[in-house]
């Protein structure tokens, strides 16, 4: 690049001035004059000037995701963050767990497919970010621990549904004043009590958590319940059952011998 210059005369003289400086501020001039806009979902993409006449062709990309490999079809002028969102309905990983590399770089979001180059056919690789990986195994024991709680749980309130019809039944006779045998009463205390135990050695989370501190209420509430029948039972006095037999006078021999001739 040629500039001009005033010399000690007045005159002109033309200095030539170096391609590294001639590069630099040519950059400094792109970068000052770069504009970027939101899109929509939240990305940061560089703005970019479209005659809204200019045809958008697609373009067909060679995804390869370790052994598999996919084949979509994009615009030219999306972005790589596009294409993870393209790619997440594919192989179920969000957009944040994926990486995408092409010609060994790895890709912004933001960053233009056709400004960076890729043409149709081209092959990008994604990879899955490691710490996703991760992620997703503590999610993974995380959800089996609590199915593994649910069931449990539900195990439990089986028991105590036939356990509570008992306490129904039990309350039913002492309420018609019929007097239960005490160690029924005991037996199925000692019964819930199991259920108890049980609950409290289940670890618990979330929803199980609150489904498991339902369930020991309605221990408590039967075990309260049956106390206080324990205490009524003992107050009844035991009902005594006797037969009373109907006696016939026997009719004299020889009225037997008369019938009979």
């Amino acid at each position: 690049m040629m500039k001009k210059k005033l010399n000690s005369y007045g005159r002109t003289r033309r200095t030539r001035e170096s391609p590294a400086a001639a590069t630099s501020s040519s950059s400094t001039a792109r970068e000052e004059d770069t504009e970027w806009e939101m899109r929509p979902g939240g990305m940061l993409v560089q703005k970019r000037s479209v005659k809204p006449d200019a045809p958008t062709p697609n373009l067909r990309l060679r995804i390869a995701y370790g052994a598999i490999r996919y084949e979509i079809c994009v615009s030219s002028m999306a972005t790589f963050g596009e294409v993870k969102k393209v790619m997440s309905g594919e192989t179920g990983l969000q957009a944040d767990e994926q990486r995408l590399v092409y010609r060994g770089k790895e890709r912004e979001n933001g960053e233009y497919l056709d400004m960076c180059g890729v043409k149709d056919q081209s092959k990008i690789v994604l990879i899955q970010d490691p710490s996703s990986i991760e992620r997703r195994f503590i999610q993974m024991r995380m959800n089996a621990k609590i199915q593994s709680a649910h069931r449990a749980i539900n195990d439990v309130s089986v028991e105590l549904d036939q356990l509570a019809d008992q306490v129904s039944a039990i309350e039913k006779s002492i309420s018609n004043g019929v007097k239960v045998p005490e160690v029924q009463i005991t037996t199925l205390i000692e019964m819930l009590m199991r259920q108890a135990i049980k609950l409290e050695s289940i670890s618990a989370e979330g929803d199980a958590s609150a489904l498991k501190n339902l369930q020991g209420k309605r221990v408590q509430k039967c075990v309260e319940t049956l106390d206080l029948l324990k205490v009524s039972n003992a107050r009844m006095n035991p009902v005594v059952v006797t037969t009373k037999w109907e006696t016939f006078d026997h009719p004299p021999s020889s009225t037997l011998w008369e019938m009979f001739d």
